[in-house]
């Protein structure tokens, strides 16, 4: 288990464009080390590496497609990078990035609480899972505040990230143990360092006034850490809903049943009266005639 470092303070980035394999980066390493102008310049040199191996290895043309023109295939022009970029990155700190299904991680996805970082992906949104202090938290940027995670939550968490179909990415190494706070090294406008005390409050903030933790999305994504990450309230809403749903059904089961017999009833009756009519028209005239001529008899007699 890692030691207290940075004080106790939680470093997050909140989402800037498409940013956030900046922001998963910097989460990992809880500090601002890495921007986007790094992790650019780290993408030119795998794309130069990939095509001197192209070239040297004799692939012809054909096959090797696009692979040699100018266009980068480790960042895409609105600033998404691949994930040889972000273990390149990593390297940097002496970090390794391990697919989580392949045999060497195979602790990890049975006690993940021993591990300290994964990594997150899925189409262009990066984010990572990180213990900081002995806690774990998800510093997804696409949130207002890191959130913390129970060590429960944290496992099913991640098995619900890959049935959403997420790549998971353990981190194992070195991690640094200290970064200098200070207002000109988060000048990038989307740093901040926060107690884990203002963290749980901007949580707690969002869930109160917008619901789900996550801020206002820039993308598609699947969250499974909406049904997660605060399962009482969901349990709560969602209970309130089936009442208000159920109140609505017993009021359109009973009021609307009036006015639409009412509306019902005519037709039966317009089907219905004739042979009514006919039927009992020359019963009670007879019985009129009959009493009339018996009232008659008895005048005369």
């Amino acid at each position: 288990m890692e030691g207290a470092s940075n004080g106790g303070m939680l470093y997050h980035e909140v989402q800037e464009s498409k940013l956030c394999a900046v922001h998963c980066v910097n989460t990992v390493l809880q500090g601002p080390f890495f921007s986007e102008f790094d992790l650019a310049a780290l993408a030119s040199d795998l794309d130069r590496t990939e095509r001197q191996m192209m070239l040297e290895g004799g692939v012809p043309a054909a096959s090797s497609g696009d692979f040699l023109t100018e266009e980068s295939h480790n960042v895409s022009l609105d600033g998404d990078f691949s994930i040889q970029v972000l273990q390149k990155a990593l390297e940097v700190w002496d970090l390794q990035v391990i697919p989580l299904n392949c045999p060497v991680a195979e602790p990890a996805q049975i006690d993940p609480e021993l591990e300290n970082a994964f990594i997150c992906h899925l189409h262009d949104h990066w984010f990572c899972i990180r213990k900081v202090n002995g806690e774990w938290y998800n510093f997804d940027s696409l949130y207002a505040a890191p959130e913390h995670l129970s060590k429960f939550y944290l496992s099913a968490s991640l098995d619900s990230l890959k049935g959403f179909g997420w790549s998971i990415f353990l981190v194992r190494g070195n991690f640094p143990k200290e970064c200098p706070i200070s207002s000109a090294e988060t000048s990038n406008g989307y740093g901040q360092w926060l107690s884990p005390e203002d963290a749980e409050r901007i949580t707690k903030s969002c869930n109160q006034r917008d619901g789900p933790k996550r801020i206002k999305l820039t993308q598609q994504t699947s969250d499974p850490f909406i049904s997660f990450g605060n399962e009482a309230d969901a349990l709560s809403d969602t209970e309130d809903e089936d009442l208000k749903a159920a109140i609505a059904a017993s009021l359109l089961d009973s009021s609307p049943a009036v006015p639409s017999a009412e509306a019902s009833t005519p037709k039966n009756e317009n089907a219905s009266a004739p042979k009514n009519e006919n039927a009992s028209t020359p019963k009670s005239e007879n019985a009129s005639k009959s009493e009339s001529s018996k009232e008659k008899a008895a005048q005369e007699d």
